[in-house]
């Protein structure tokens, strides 16, 4: 059986609850809901299991931090003998504006921690990113008060029909694979 590793980057605890921060895991709460699935306290993260036609989809939510998500990727990859291929990792992006989904077969790290991370651990930028846009309306010097920010009302009526939408391209991504998810996604978001 084909198995997928869907990694959805954030921090732990409740004070990061609904910051820009935790918008990976946030995709992957709405992916979990819609699957009727729920998560699970286990080694280096937070873990859920599904199906989809047949392949097996395990999602991650690191407990290690964002700024060592790589040591929970590398150790559910190796548990569950995944190919890079087949991981896919979604994260905050403050270079797109709110809400936008940009999906890449690899690349920098873009400065985010939690990306450079995986990238150092692994030994490699040849993996699946989603990106959500988080915006970047801040003053000069408040990136780190923007990111750990919480959304508001309005940021969530933006968010919400995205989120959806990046659950859409979860799906995509491990029925048709990157280029084809690339190809429907990436033209219309």
């Amino acid at each position: 059986m084909d198995k997928y590793l869907i990694v959805g980057l954030g921090n732990v605890g409740d004070e990061y609850d609904g910051t820009r921060h935790n918008t990976g895991f946030m995709v992957l709460d709405a992916f979990a809901k819609a699957s009727n699935i729920v998560f699970d306290d286990k080694r280096y993260g937070f873990v859920s299991e599904t199906s989809i036609k047949g392949r097996k989809v395990i999602l991650l939510k690191p407990s290690t931090y964002m700024n060592l998500s790589g040591n929970a990727v590398r150790y559910w990859i190796n548990k569950e003998n995944i190919s890079i291929e087949h991981l896919l990792v979604i994260v905050d992006d403050l270079s797109l504006p709110l809400g936008s989904l940009r999906l890449k077969p690899n690349g920098s790290n873009g400065g985010h921690n939690g990306l450079g991370n995986i990238q150092s651990v692994l030994g490699t930028q040849q993996y699946a990113r989603l990106r959500v846009g988080i915006g970047n309306e801040f003053p000069r010097g408040g990136q780190v008060d923007w990111v750990l920010g919480k959304y508001n009302a309005k940021d969530m009526d933006i968010l919400k029909p995205n989120i959806d939408n990046a659950t859409e391209i979860i799906k995509s991504f491990v029925l048709t694979g990157i280029d084809i998810t690339m190809n429907a996604f990436n033209k219309k978001h």
